[in-house]
């Protein structure tokens, strides 16, 4: 560990509470179609949209409503992006003459892509034309996350109203945030990349004659375009194989230190956007430094395992404090890839710099206990930020059984429905990593996909069901997928993502309709100290009541049979 990566964690972190603020303020502006300055530029379009698709926008919906439309709007993106894939070979933009998709790969990855998982059992460069990475794929970038962060909004103002029958209107949500939010950052982000090196071509493959003398097949295509909302939506599906590791995708320090920036930008801004509907800014800065320091502390951990090599290595001569490079790419470095891995699992992003296979056992776990938390820590776009206020149900719950009264959350009650609502929504995760794990290391299907034996192979299932359920989409790099894994990780991303979107709605529904109490001396404070430890408590003891005998098998007892001698 050196001065040098304690410079750039602490950087990143700066940078990103610099930003918080200014983009929480404007999420809201556009979110609450309050005026802000792309409205005057962009307006026209926005109306239009409205007048095209016969939608009223000031028409507001109930919570069964909004998650109808939400519903609906999935299921029509499934069959769009599934039909492309399956005939993308007789369609143009096939520079590369690439055939159309098996029908189990099309399944999984036009549901990976709907519900923001983006999760890969293909090599983009080998598998997509130029019109599916586009029309298909990059669209469905935008329009999930965009989905993710209207739901955000939707809860936040089943929060912030009183008395209230409607949360909002999903597609006015929608258009507003791709439109103001996500095109606009996209379009500057996308030029970054350009001028960095990233190459934006309709162009096919060229061959290349290496100083060896052999010949080398080089894959080109619309990538810059991709990245920028692959990181800015969470998304994380790369243009190629190896993601964000490859020097097309992510060509230096920089654009490396800028796509981090990127994942955590929209969640860290959500934040502030919540305190801000609301009415009480504090209440935002409260879940952000929760997040800010679960963040810190998994940081550290994944940091401190990766500066250490091999203790077998050290046996053979070589100097521990190189660390452990395997898996890793020279230009980022021990420090980059260590933080790159707890950003991107951080946050349902999935895009990765290096392999997380490669990481020793310790190191590989953080990023696993991240997912498993439900990546909380800022999150993916939108549902980082309601998944967090699930825990904080159950903490202000847990407080009022302490202290013996009807525990409240910004002056709403918290009553039996919300609480159910809010199990649901918290059980169903763990219900689909753990079990579908359990059957894939039983089932001669699910054992042959793996590369690994013993804890080493286990932790490779167990981060695969894992990723897909906190729709993350980020792979252990060991697994090659059959048709079981495809179906089954496909049942695990719609579980993770709609068996908690519709509970989450509901609850921002029941509390739309309550009335705000006046705070007392027996309320208790939920912008204080006292709250972030007690949320940040609730989430570790749950995740670790949960998912602790499952780490106990996979990485906890490699990282021992590894001090023993023993790899796997």
């Amino acid at each position: 560990m050196s001065f040098y990566g304690w410079v750039t964690i602490m950087a990143f972190l700066i940078c990103i509470i610099a930003i918080t603020r200014p983009l929480g303020g404007f999420l809201k502006r556009v979110l609450e179609g309050e005026q802000h300055v792309l409205g005057r530029i962009f307006g026209p379009i926005e109306r239009s949209i409205y007048r095209i698709a016969g939608l009223h926008e000031d028409r507001e919906q109930s919570w069964s409503q909004y998650a109808i439309a939400v519903i609906v709007f999935k299921v029509i993106c499934f069959i769009a992006v599934y039909t492309l894939l399956r005939v993308q070979g007789v369609l143009p933009f096939n520079p590369n003459g690439m055939a159309g998709v098996a029908p189990d790969l099309a399944y999984n990855t036009a549901i990976s892509f709907l519900t923001n998982t983006n999760w890969q059992s293909y090599g983009g460069e080998t598998t997509m034309s130029h019109l599916t990475q586009m029309l298909g794929l990059t669209v469905q970038n935008f329009v999930s996350a965009a989905a993710g962060i209207a739901i955000a909004a939707a809860v936040i103002r089943g929060f912030a109203r009183r008395s209230a029958t409607s949360i909002g209107n999903f597609w006015a949500d929608l258009v507003r945030t791709t439109l103001y939010i996500l095109l606009p950052i996209c379009v500057v982000l996308s030029l970054f990349f350009v001028f960095e090196g990233v190459p934006q071509t309709l162009a096919g493959s060229v061959t290349a004659q290496t100083v060896e003398g052999a010949r080398q097949t080089i894959a080109l295509g619309p990538v810059a375009s991709q990245e920028a909302i692959k990181m800015l939506g969470t998304n994380g599906g790369g243009f190629f194989n190896v993601n964000s590791a490859h020097p097309f995708e992510n060509p230096n320090a920089l654009t490396n230190f800028v796509q981090m920036l990127a994942i955590f930008a929209l969640g860290a801004g959500l934040t502030n956007m919540f305190g801000r509907m609301v009415g009480r800014e504090r209440q935002g800065w409260t879940i952000f430094s929760a997040m800010a320091a679960l963040f810190f502390v998994g940081t550290v951990v994944t940091y401190w395992s990766e500066a250490h090599a091999n203790p077998l290595l050290h046996a053979l001569g070589i100097d521990p404090s190189l660390g452990n490079m395997e898996g890793k790419e020279t230009r980022f470095g021990i420090v980059s890839s260590a933080l790159f891995a707890t950003v991107t699992t951080d946050a349902s992003c999935g895009a990765v710099n290096a392999m997380h296979e490669s990481f020793l056992p310790l190191g590989g776990m953080v990023p696993l206990v991240n997912m498993m938390l439900g990546e909380i820590i800022f999150g993916g776009v939108g549902s980082g930020l309601y998944g967090f206020l699930l825990f904080a149900i159950i903490a202000v719950f847990m407080a009022g059984l302490m202290v013996g009264r009807t525990p409240e959350y910004l002056g709403k009650k918290i009553e039996a429905r919300e609480i159910k609502m809010t199990m649901l929504a918290v059980l169903c995760l763990p219900l689909v990593m753990l079990g579908f794990t359990a059957l894939a290391v039983v089932v001669p299907s699910g054992l042959s996909a793996l590369s690994a034996s013993g804890p080493h192979g286990f932790t490779e299932a167990l981060y695969a069901y894992t990723s897909a359920a906190a729709n993350n989409g980020s792979a252990f790099a060991g697994l090659t997928a059959n048709p079981f894994w495809n179906v089954t990780l496909g049942i695990g991303m719609m579980v993770g993502r709609f068996f908690v979107i519709i509970p989450v709605l509901a609850i921002a529904g029941a509390m739309a309709a309550k009335k705000t109490a006046t705070p007392t001396l027996g309320t208790f404070p939920t912008d204080t100290g006292l709250f972030i430890a007690l949320v940040t408590g609730v989430i570790l003891i749950v995740g670790g009541l949960t998912f602790l005998p499952a780490l106990a098998l996979g990485p906890i007892v490699e990282h021992l049979a590894m001090l023993r001698g023993t790899l796997f």
